[in-house]
Parts: structure tokens; sequence; C-alpha cells
């Protein structure tokens, strides 16, 4: 099964423990971890539900780039990390 990790640093602001899930796609993915821990979704999507602006995704070490969609397909084994994306000049 797919697994979830979030960075400590959206852990300070919200309870995410590393979980694992039954899913196919990132969506998928990251609902079944929101049915488990519900705080959690409204950290990372918005009401669209798409990636907020301070949220970035990795799925196998590759940036999810479609930040409404999050239709990437994901394999039994797949390492999804979620963090807090950087900004700034």
């Amino acid at each position: 099964m797919p697994s979830i990790v979030f960075t400590s640093a959206l852990q300070r602001h919200v309870d995410c423990p590393a979980d694992t899930v039954a899913a196919t796609t990132l969506r998928a993915a990251l609902e079944a971890y929101f049915a488990r821990h519900e705080k959690t979704r409204a950290y990372v999507l918005d009401e669209q539900g798409a990636l907020r602006h301070h949220v970035v995704v990795f799925v196998d070490g590759v940036q999810v780039r479609d930040r409404a969609a999050l239709d990437e397909s994901v394999g039994p084994a797949a390492e999804i990390y979620v963090m807090q994306a950087l900004s700034g000049g």
C-alpha cells in the first residue's frame, strides 16, 4: 500500500502521522488518509480540493505538477511526501 509521510514542519501545525493507505491515485490516497486524519485535510487542500499554495507533494521523488487534479497514479509501494513549500526571494 502507498505510504504517506508529512514533514515535521507540517506536524507542528496539525497532527499528521505517517500512514499507509489503499489507493491507485494520489487523490484517492489523500482522501483515504483524510478519512482517518480529518484535521489534516484543511491544512493540505483548499476549498476547491486543490493543494494549498504552501504545500508541495512528491510521489516517489517526483513533484506533483497538477495541483488541482491530483490524478497521478500511485503504485502499491509508492512513497508520498507532503511538505511545506518554500517561498520568498
